[in-house]
């Protein structure tokens, strides 16, 4: 795998259109896995991790945005669309509900490499903030892992999700329905019990937290010196 720029998944039922894609970034040295369905990229994200996806909007069976709506929880692979001419509404849609660009059929190859390159230099610089450590700890979510003193702990989607955003923003109080509306969760029983999950894996002394805190009537903020 080291040897190969990047892991895409192309999903398309147009067998012609896999094939090229296929074939011109073979050449350029990325390691490409195709679907011909929604349902059957799904049967591959959940046993390969890639780093991008092409994906046809209209095929047989869920579309392309039926896709992206079923598994954007659980997905943080960014998505390139391909469209059909006359498909603007889709497009936008495509783009709202989480898609990272768009490419309009017929495409020149040069120009898919050229978004493909785009995404993974955001990615790439992306990804430099969601390591971070301090004290005897390290939170790496790229591998969903936490180290504290030596001992992993392995972190759910869900809790990936509350740390990537409150370590993107140091000293943030974040209400609980701020992040229900996160996780799609609007239990404020349930979300406390998330939190304290999380000090159990982050604070050396859970019931005494110093980076996790509560800041009473207001909600939580993580500090990270």
């Amino acid at each position: 795998m080291d040897d190969f720029l990047a892991h895409i998944l192309v999903v398309d039922d147009d067998e012609g259109i896999r094939s090229l894609v296929k074939k011109y970034l073979d050449e350029q040295k990325y390691l490409i896995t195709t679907a011909n369905s929604a349902e059957d990229a799904y049967e591959k994200i959940k046993i390969i991790k890639f780093d991008i996806i092409i994906l046809d909007i209209m095929m047989p069976g869920k579309s392309g945005l039926e896709f992206i709506q079923e598994n954007k929880k659980n997905l943080d692979t960014p998505i390139i669309l391909l469209t059909a001419k006359g498909q603007a509404d889709e497009r936008v849609e495509g783009l709202e509900i989480g898609a990272d660009d768009y490419l309009p059929k017929p495409f020149e190859p040069k120009e898919l490499l050229l978004r493909i390159k785009n995404i993974l230099n955001k990615t790439k610089k992306r990804d430099l903030k969601r390591v971070i450590e301090f004290e005897n700890i390290k939170i790496d979510l790229n591998k969903k892992l936490i180290f504290k003193n030596e001992i992993e702990y392995k972190i759910n989607n869900t809790e990936k999700i509350i740390l990537e955003k409150m370590i993107n923003n140091p000293g943030k109080t974040f209400e609980r329905m701020e992040i229900g509306k996160l996780i799609d969760l609007d239990k404020e029983r349930s979300i406390d019990v998330i939190i304290t999950r999380l000090r159990k894996k982050i604070e050396l002394d859970p019931k005494n937290p110093k980076f996790l805190q509560t800041i009473r009537g207001a909600g939580y903020v993580l500090w990270i010196e």
